[in-house]
């Protein structure tokens, strides 16, 4: 039995991938920890929608102004040096933030010097997150080979659905049991323990080491995304699904005042996508998806909308518990899927830069989503808001299929051997 799981999961045979997974787990994990928390923490300080929102809108801003720019720098600089870096920027912001919730600083500052202090912090995690996202992408192309892509891929997705699960059900238990405070003290603690894993990795060779003029390695990224169907059709129905179909911001609402659940009610919905996908990878890593991967794409997105309706239209907690659930066994194959088009088709050089415009894309969906979700909330109602979102999801799914044949008919076996 174990040389048939190792022999189905040859990746975890490499020590450096393994530290990257726990990097790539912890990251997520407290990140999605932080995040839980100032959704609550806003919310309940600012009883308003459109606050929550304005969380999103914060971090979404720097994400892409920066992301260009990121990509160019990650491309030039050492791999291990700059997710390091990263790490430590996020151990500052953490620190910061924590000193925001001691009630010193709360009966100091007030409710509106609190929450504009936040969306501060939270700016400058979008400009962290600029960086992070192409450093971590590239590490990911040097410490694994290329023939083990497709494996690797889903443990990697696998990693950072558990820290997403986990995440904000840890919140949840925090935030109930004690405090917000205690919360963010363990975000800090766990980001410093990630300097363990980071540092064990070996410094990685730059592949680019010729110097370009800037405007033009800033494009390089682009062009290259727009003159690949398969993969410019994935990221396209990616942001507009999760733009249209987020509803994971709402949640405090939902909590509060639709569902009437408590603090971990709260942290078990933020969590149950985690868990429903976290389910998912591990069949992955016994079932792989080899065959007809554009065609399950558009299912798994499919069915994504169809659970975010579900969810928006319940009144119930258990409902909604399994709403989310679903949609995130469906988000997780359709992660695993344009995560496996991204690696194959990314020449090495180019990582960074192609990275930073999946950051884009990316940040374009999450964050705007968020904003979307508040500002939708705020002039339709709630459920509304997440009904219609989930509509127009369906909608951008037949859009795609019909006008991206590249990526509908997209195989592995066309990509994986490619050598750029």
């Amino acid at each position: 039995m174990k040389n048939g799981f190792w022999a189905k999961n040859p990746s975890l045979s490499i020590k450096e991938f393994r530290y990257f997974l726990s990097i790539r787990f912890g990251l997520i994990f407290s990140l999605n920890m932080q995040s839980t928390i100032i959704f609550y923490w806003i919310y309940h300080i600012t009883n308003d929608k459109l606050a929550l929102g304005l969380v999103g809108l914060a971090e979404v801003i720097p994400a892409i102004c920066c992301s260009f720019f990121a990509g160019h720098l990650v491309d030039l600089s050492e791999k291990r040096r700059m997710v390091l870096f990263c790490i430590a920027s996020y151990i500052v912001i953490g620190c910061s933030l924590f000193a925001l919730t001691t009630p010193f600083a709360f009966g100091r500052l007030g409710v509106s010097s609190t929450q504009y202090l936040i969306y501060a912090f939270v700016f400058l995690g979008g400009i962290t997150r600029a960086f992070m996202g192409p450093s971590v992408f590239s590490l990911f192309g040097l410490v694994m080979p290329r023939e083990h892509f497709p494996n690797a891929t889903s443990w990697s997705s696998m990693a950072w659905q558990t820290g997403a699960m986990l995440g904000p059900l840890a919140a949840g238990l925090a935030i109930a049991i004690n405090s917000i405070t205690t919360g963010m003290f363990a975000v800090i603690l766990i980001q410093i323990i990630l300097l363990i894993p980071i540092l064990s990795i070996k410094r990685k060779p730059i592949l680019k080491k010729e110097k370009e003029p800037v405007l033009q390695s800033l494009t390089q990224g682009i062009r290259f995304v727009l003159k690949t169907p398969a993969l410019l059709g994935a990221q396209l129905l990616d942001m507009f699904s999760v733009l249209f179909g987020g509803a994971v911001a709402l949640l405090p609402v939902y909590q509060k005042e639709i569902l009437h659940v408590d603090e971990v009610g709260f942290g078990l919905l933020r969590s149950a996508p985690g868990v429903g996908a976290l389910v998912t990878l591990v069949l992955l890593a016994f079932i792989p998806l080899k065959t007809y991967p554009g065609r399950k794409l558009f299912l798994a997105v499919t069915g994504f909308a169809l659970c975010i309706i579900g969810f928006g239209l319940s009144t119930n907690f258990l409902l909604s518990f399994f709403m989310l659930l679903f949609s995130g066994m469906f988000d997780a194959v359709s992660v695993v899927i344009r995560s496996t088009i991204l690696q194959l088709v990314t020449p090495d050089h180019m990582r960074g830069r192609v990275a930073s415009v999946n950051t884009i894309f990316v940040s374009s969906s999450n964050e705007l989503g968020d904003f979307e979700s508040g500002v939708m909330a705020h002039w339709l109602g709630t459920v509304r808001a997440v009904v219609v979102g989930g509509c127009l999801t369906l909608g951008v799914v037949a859009v795609t299929f019909f006008g991206a044949p590249k990526l509908r008919n997209f195989n592995y076996d066309d990509e994986g051997g490619k050598k750029e």
